[in-house]
């Protein structure tokens, strides 16, 4: 397992991230995963064992009790919880009244303290927004996180699903007013869905802030279950559609894919998470499970090395297609190469 700095930091966060949406399974979340606290310790203990040390909850997983069960495996286990580095999130509804989701000063300090009772714990490494809240400025909602860095519950902050513009913004406004900045981006990327690199991928390496990977699989589209031939009647795809990817293309990339695994003699998963680990913008891929033998599949990814005419036959394939102003900036920026 190799480690890397999270963005502009001295956090060393492992290239491997634990992700717990499968812990628990509570109304809608039903659908992504259901497991027992004792499958949960299990995932745990093998994801530290191999070297993990980053995991990402968020306060919505399973309407809380995936925080409650991060928590206690952490506890069940025996670990150090100092060795870990652990990433949460806020922004949907905890309950039914007008206050209780969004990204206000009130909701963001109420969920912090709770996800902290929740995690049994008395800090949070990495806290992040999980999306835009239009009804908030950004002033109210950094001021809030800044005061959670300056109170020691929160070491750092972070965001989720936002534009470049948004965190450029945010951005701005920690700088002009001294406050805590966003250090990274929890993002969806794929080799099958590669949108981030229109505007967010160059924002990110130029701000050096670390990005966190979420569904690198595309939702079990890129697990080797699925190919332009073959169906299948379980994975996650089949009850829950997400994230939204262009079918016939990603079969294309799965066909090189597949040709790639059978090379190596790997899984196709492992192949899209090394995909994800050779690109520079990467700092941690986020994985989940729902069976042990998936996670040992993905842990087995970070041993597979592409070479450089398989980095290119997988970006050819992928790659997407040219939009303005990118074709234009690509084309300008000739004159000074």
């Amino acid at each position: 397992m190799k480690y890397n700095l999270l963005g502009n930091t001295g956090l060393q966060v492992s290239e491997l991230c634990l992700g717990t949406m499968t812990f628990g399974g509570r109304g809608m979340w039903t659908a992504i995963g259901t497991l027992p606290q004792e499958e949960v310790n299990a995932l745990v203990r093998t994801s530290v064992d191999a070297g993990i040390n980053f995991i990402d909850t968020a306060n919505v997983y399973s309407e809380g009790l995936s925080e409650i069960m991060t928590g206690q495996a952490i506890r069940d286990l025996g670990l150090n919880r100092d060795d870990l580095v652990i990433a949460t999130k806020v922004l949907g509804p905890m309950g039914e009244g007008p206050n209780m989701a969004g990204l206000s000063r009130k909701h963001i300090l109420q969920q912090a303290d709770e996800s902290l009772k929740r995690l049994q714990m008395d800090y949070i490494d990495l806290y992040q927004i999980h999306g835009f809240d239009p009804f908030t400025p950004f002033e109210e909602t950094l001021d809030a996180l800044d005061s959670l860095v300056k109170s020691g519950k929160v070491r750092h902050i972070g965001c989720s699903n936002l534009a470049a513009w948004q965190i450029m913004k945010a951005r701005g406004i920690s700088a002009e007013n001294s406050l805590a900045k966003f250090v990274s981006l929890q993002a969806y990327y794929t080799v099958a869905g590669r949108d981030l690199e229109r505007e967010v991928v160059p924002m990110l390496l130029d701000q050096k802030m670390g990005l966190m990977v979420w569904s690198p699989l595309a939702g079990g589209l890129l697990s080797g279950k699925y190919s332009r031939n073959a169906t299948t009647e379980e994975g996650r795809r089949v009850n829950f559609d997400f994230p939204p990817v262009n079918k016939e293309r990603a079969f294309d990339i799965i066909d090189v894919m597949q040709k790639i695994a059978e090379s190596k003699e790997v899984s196709v998963a492992q192949i899209a998470l090394a995909w994800l680990r050779h690109q520079p913008v990467v700092t941690s891929v986020i994985v989940g499970a729902k069976k042990m033998s998936q996670l040992e599949d993905n842990l087995k990814a970070i041993d597979v090395q592409l070479s450089g005419e398989e980095l290119e036959e997988l970006n050819d394939i992928s790659k997407l297609p040219p939009e303005y102003p990118g074709w234009m900036i690509e084309r300008q920026g000739r004159y000074r190469s």
